[in-house]
């Protein structure tokens, strides 16, 4: 499946985008850009794929992604048939970071929302009371020019680098790339990881790496990243696989011995427990999206 860069379209007189796309169904391909990008669906169901995540989407579904990253909503087929009884609509925000040029983006009241912005490559599905809120101030955007929608827009940053009500959606290994602004432990343990995962690592190799006795590390590990060390490995392996079966069009057997699994059993049964699907549906998926 070709990824294709896709923009939207600017006016001269705004420094970011308000974008409302409405139709039959939505007609954006797979695609990416180097925008950051909020997408609020207000009416449609279907499925969408953020990196090697997919998953279903409907009214009110609202999703953060840093750029460059890959993604689809695919609407569900009566709208495609015209049978949905009406249109597909959804709300999208899009900037670049240094929309109001670099210094800005460096003060200090920026920070929590720089922090956010690090952790936005896997794309999010942000929930819950933060959703509602972030819902009503896009859909006052849509009329607004000036001051006015750029205080809106920094509203909605506020909510965003203070919100915990997310859940990430593409995997560190599809992304290749966590940024994340931590310790030095985390920073050696991820690089060691993301450089290595295609290769055997033993739990005892990688407490080296930290410095740490096993048992120390196998703590300090779950404490981080809220899963062992070897759910994790086997997160960045399947996304990994995910990326050679998406654009490299390798079969199941080459795709799970490049991404370090060397039983193919073990990888059907890691590949099904984490995507909820076997590599063989997750192919089929991709040939329909």
């Amino acid at each position: 499946m070709k990824t294709v860069e896709f923009r939207l379209p600017q006016e001269y007189d705004k420094s970011f985008i308000v974008f409302q796309e409405i139709g039959q169904f939505f007609p954006c391909p797979w695609h990416y850009h180097p925008e950051y990008e909020l997408v609020l669906v207000l009416k449609s169901t279907g499925r969408r794929m953020v990196g090697d995540h997919i998953g279903y989407f409907d009214a009110g579904d609202l999703v953060f992604m840093g750029p460059s990253l890959p993604h689809v909503w695919v609407n569900d087929p009566e709208f495609f048939k015209g049978e949905a009884g009406y249109q597909a609509d959804a709300i999208v925000v899009q900037f670049v970071d240094a929309f109001l040029g670099k210094p800005f983006m460096e003060i200090p009241e920026m920070e929590a929302f720089r922090s956010f912005l690090l952790r936005s490559n896997r794309g999010m599905v942000i929930k819950g009371e933060t959703r509602e809120k972030i819902t009503a101030l896009m859909t006052q955007m849509l009329p607004m020019n000036g001051l006015q929608r750029l205080s809106s827009l920094l509203q909605l940053f506020d909510l965003l680098a203070h919100t915990t009500e997310y859940e990430y959606l593409a995997s560190p290994g599809f992304v290749q790339n966590t940024q994340l602004k931590s310790s030095d432990h985390l920073r050696k343990i991820n690089q060691y990881i993301m450089q290595n995962f295609q290769e055997e690592i033993t739990l005892s190799e990688i407490a080296g790496v930290a410095n740490m006795a096993l048992t120390t590390f196998c703590c300090f590990f779950k404490d981080h990243y809220r899963v062992s060390f070897v759910e994790y490995l086997n997160t960045v392996r399947i996304g990994y696989a995910c990326k050679l079966i998406s654009e490299k069009d390798l079969n199941i057997v080459e795709a799970a011995g490049e991404s370090g699994f060397n039983n193919l059993a073990n990888f059907n049964r890691q590949f099904k427990k984490i995507k909820n699907m076997t590599p063989s549906e997750y192919r089929r998926t991709l040939n329909v999206v």
